[in-house]
C-alpha cells in the first residue's frame, strides 16, 4: 500500500555542459589508466585529454581519478560512474548504428531523386532545365519563413525572410551549372538558410548560359550585391552551391578588382569552381558529360583557366572568411580541399567541414537528410559568427 505522505526525492539532472567526448575520454583513461595511451588510441594530444578529464571532474563535481607521477587510478565516484558511462556510449553507439540504417534509405531516397536529373541528355539544355526545376520542386521552404519578389539593382530575384521580417543581410547564388537553376527552384534551400542565420536571403536570378555566357552572370551578382550596399548593409554573406560557388568566387574577384567593400563571409556547399574539370578534383563521374557540356556553354570558348572563372588559379588574397562544406561520397570532394587548401596559402580563412554523405550538392535535401540540416544550421551559425565578430572588431 502507497503511502500518500511520502516525498518523491528527485535526482539531480546532469549538467548540460557534459558531453559524449568528456565521457569518452573519462572510459578510454580508466581503462588504460595511462593519460598517453588512452591519449592516443583517442588521437587526441596529451594536454588536450587531460583538459577534458578536468572540465568532466569539474561539470560532475567531484574527482574521478587520482594521477601521481607514477600511476592513475579511479576513485569511489570513478567508479561508480565507469559502467553507466560505458553503458550509455554504448547505447549512444547503437542509436547512430540504428540511424544509418535509416540512412541507407534515405540515400536511396537521394538516389531516386538525382537519377531523373542523370538521365538527361546533355544536348537537351530545356529537358535539363525542366530536370533541375523539378528536382528542386519537391521540396518547400521552411513554413516561417515569407517570399516575395524583389529587383536587386535590376536584377530579378526573390527575398525569404525568417518571420518576423529581418532585412536581407545574405545574397545566395544558386547552382545549375550556370545553364539551369532559379531563383523560386532555391527557395527551399535559401529559406532554410535564412532561418538558420536568422536573416534575409535575396536569390539572384541572374542570365543563364547559353543565351547569356561569361561574363553576364557575373555582372548579374555584381549589380545584385551593389543594391544591397545601397540599402546599408555593410556586411553582407554571400553564399551558393555547385556552380553557384563558382559565381560567388567570381564575384569575390570582381569586388576585389572594382575596390568595392568585401562581403563579411562566403559559404560554399559544395564547390564546382574548376570548369576546366582536368584536376585532382574532378574523378570520373556519371554527371561528367553535363559537366563539361554546362562549362563549355558558359564558357563560349573564354579560357577557362582565366582566374575570374577558376580561383584554383587566382590571387584570392584579401577575401573574407570561407566555409567551405562537402560530402564524403562528392565527386567533387577533391576540389572542395584544393580550394580550402589555396584559399588558405593565401591568407584567406578557410574553414572546411565534411559530412558522411554519398552525394554531390547535398544540401538540397535540408527537409530529410539530417546531415543536410546540420551543415545548413552550421552555415548559418558561421554568417552569424562572423557578422558579430566584424561588428565588434
Amino acid at each position: 500500500m502507497e503511502d500518500e505522505n511520502a516525498e518523491v526525492v528527485s535526482l539531480p539532472q546532469a549538467p548540460d555542459a557534459i558531453e559524449l567526448r568528456h565521457l569518452r575520454a573519462f572510459v578510454a583513461v580508466a581503462d588504460e589508466l595511462n593519460f598517453g595511451r588512452a591519449a592516443a588510441r583517442l588521437y587526441l594530444s596529451q594536454p588536450a585529454l587531460s583538459r577534458q578529464i578536468r572540465s568532466l571532474e569539474r561539470l560532475v563535481g567531484c574527482e574521478l581519478l587520482r594521477r601521481s607521477t607514477h600511476r592513475v587510478e579511479l576513485t569511489l565516484a570513478g567508479e561508480a560512474l565507469l559502467d553507466r558511462a560505458r553503458g550509455l556510449l554504448r547505447e549512444v553507439d547503437e542509436a547512430v548504428s540504428a540511424a544509418r540504417s535509416v540512412g541507407g534509405e534515405l540515400l536511396a531516397r537521394i538516389a531516386r531523386h538525382w537519377d531523373s536529373f542523370a538521365e538527361v541528355s546533355p544536348g537537351d539544355l530545356q529537358e535539363l532545365r525542366i530536370a533541375f526545376e523539378g528536382l528542386h520542386g519537391q521540396f518547400e521552404p521552411p513554413p516561417n519563413i515569407s517570399v516575395r519578389s524583389v529587383n536587386a539593382g535590376g536584377v530579378p530575384g526573390l527575398l525569404l525572410t525568417p518571420e518576423p521580417e529581418e532585412p536581407p543581410a545574405a545574397l545566395y547564388l544558386h547552382g545549375g551549372g550556370h545553364v539551369a537553376g532559379s531563383a523560386f527552384g532555391y527557395r527551399p534551400l535559401a529559406g532554410a538558410l535564412a532561418d538558420s542565420a536568422g536573416t534575409g536571403v535575396v536569390v539572384a536570378d541572374y542570365r543563364l548560359a547559353p543565351e547569356h555566357p561569361f561574363p553576364a552572370s557575373v555582372e548579374d551578382a555584381v549589380r545584385a550585391y551593389r543594391w544591397m550596399l545601397g540599402r546599408g548593409v555593410t556586411r553582407v554573406t554571400v553564399a551558393g552551391d555547385s556552380s553557384g560557388c563558382g559565381l560567388v568566387l567570381s564575384l569575390l574577384l570582381s569586388i576585389k578588382q572594382q575596390g568595392l567593400p568585401m562581403p563579411g563571409a562566403a559559404i560554399l556547399f559544395c564547390p564546382w569552381v574548376d570548369l576546366t574539370a582536368t584536376g585532382p578534383g574532378h574523378p570520373p563521374h556519371e554527371l561528367d558529360d553535363i559537366r563539361r557540356a554546362s562549362a563549355g556553354l558558359y564558357l563560349a570558348g573564354h579560357p577557362g583557366d582565366d582566374p575570374l572563372v577558376n580561383p584554383l588559379s587566382a590571387d584570392l588574397t584579401g577575401l573574407p572568411p570561407m566555409l567551405i562544406q562537402a560530402a564524403t561520397g562528392d565527386p567533387l570532394l577533391g576540389e572542395a580541399r584544393e580550394l580550402t587548401d589555396h584559399a588558405q596559402d593565401c591568407g584567406v580563412n578557410a574553414r572546411f567541414e565534411l559530412f558522411p554523405v554519398d552525394t554531390h550538392d547535398f544540401h538540397i535535401f535540408w527537409s530529410f537528410l539530417p546531415e543536410a540540416a546540420q551543415a545548413v544550421a552550421q552555415a548559418g551559425r558561421f554568417a552569424r559568427d562572423t557578422t558579430l565578430a566584424a561588428q565588434a572588431g
